[in-house]
């Protein structure tokens, strides 16, 4: 990710010269929306800024990023009107969620930081690279454009969102910037070690029974390069467990080495279906998932099914085969 992002600079600019300023991401916010909206929010405090963090769609933390500073983190009813909001990993204002709406109109400028090739964007400045393996990073060159220093808290919540979009630095988009950026962020206070025993290595004692009950579904399609599983919402219940807990099924199905394409599909209370979709090399899940109403990278993303279980595997299965 050579050389400068077009809109970066405007956007540096904009912050620089706002009285205050509102960070935000995508509804149930990953580690990347979490993580840059919190890095932005925490360094502008650090340098006497007034800043806050929220997110719309009823956000709760999860356990697994409970380390996390949340002291910029209010309702978006508390948000106001900043002078300047930014959003992101997010490049549609409906994702921000319907409590978001109020405050993202009454911004005085609106500025869209985000990774993803699909959508139009929104926002008075739109930062878009497609290149940068996680928004993380571009918010991290923010930050050093506009001049702040990084508190270790800040430097921690940016290092998540690196760590959880490459996949602990395994995925194909890690790029030499990124781990440059880490080490720096390591440099400044950041903690890895906490990163990775919260996100990777913590899971409830249900997991493993909800676990082994997908992994004994799994279904291995080799006409379509395939493997794929499902959770139920009795399968939660049994075991005592949330859906936030279980986000980590999709890496546990994905290791099968006869597969290039993983399918996980994910139950929902009203009886939807949630998709997560990974690839080895060479299929964009990406674009197969925006055919059907969602998106992501091409490696790694997912999208809502209204049918039945049987109807949104083969919906895959055909986008599949072409």
């Amino acid at each position: 990710m050579p050389g400068a992002i077009p809109g970066l600079t405007d956007a540096a600019c904009a912050i620089r010269e706002a009285g205050s300023l509102v960070a935000t991401g995508h509804v149930n916010p990953d580690g990347d929306a979490l993580g840059s909206s919190l890095g932005l929010a925490l360094s502008a405090r650090a340098a006497g800024r007034s800043a806050r963090a929220c997110f719309g769609g009823g956000f709760a933390l999860g356990r697994h990023f409970s380390f996390l500073d949340t002291g910029p983190v209010v309702d978006p009813g508390e948000a106001g009107a900043p002078d300047v909001l930014v959003a992101f990993d997010c490049n549609d204002p409906e994702r921000l969620g319907a409590e978001l709406a109020p405050v993202v109109e009454a911004a005085g400028t609106v500025v869209m930081i985000d990774h993803h090739v699909a959508g139009a964007g929104f926002g008075d400045i739109r930062v878009c690279e497609p290149s940068a393996p996680a928004a993380a990073l571009l918010c991290y060159r923010l930050i050093r454009l506009i001049g702040w220093d990084l508190p270790p808290e800040a430097a921690t919540a940016l290092l998540l969102g690196l760590v959880t979009d490459t996949g602990r630095f395994q995925y194909g988009n890690t790029n030499p910037e990124a781990l440059r950026a880490a080490a720096e962020l390591v440099e400044v206070g950041a903690r890895p070690e906490v990163i990775g025993q919260a996100v990777y290595e913590s899971v409830p004692f249900g997991y493993l029974g909800v676990a082994g009950a997908v992994l004994s579904r799994a279904t291995l399609e080799p006409a379509h390069s395939l493997v794929w599983s499902y959770l139920t919402q009795d399968d939660l219940g049994r075991h005592r467990i949330g859906m936030e807990d279980a986000d980590a099924l999709i890496d546990d199905v994905r290791i099968a080495r006869e597969a290039e394409v993983a399918l996980l599909l994910k139950e929902q209370p009203g009886g939807k279906w949630k998709l997560s979709l990974r690839s080895r090399r060479h299929v964009d899940v990406a674009a197969i998932a925006e055919t059907m109403g969602g998106g992501g990278h091409h490696r790694a993303a997912g999208c809502s099914f209204s049918g039945t279980r049987d109807e949104a595997v083969e919906a895959v299965r055909r986008r599949l085969a072409g």
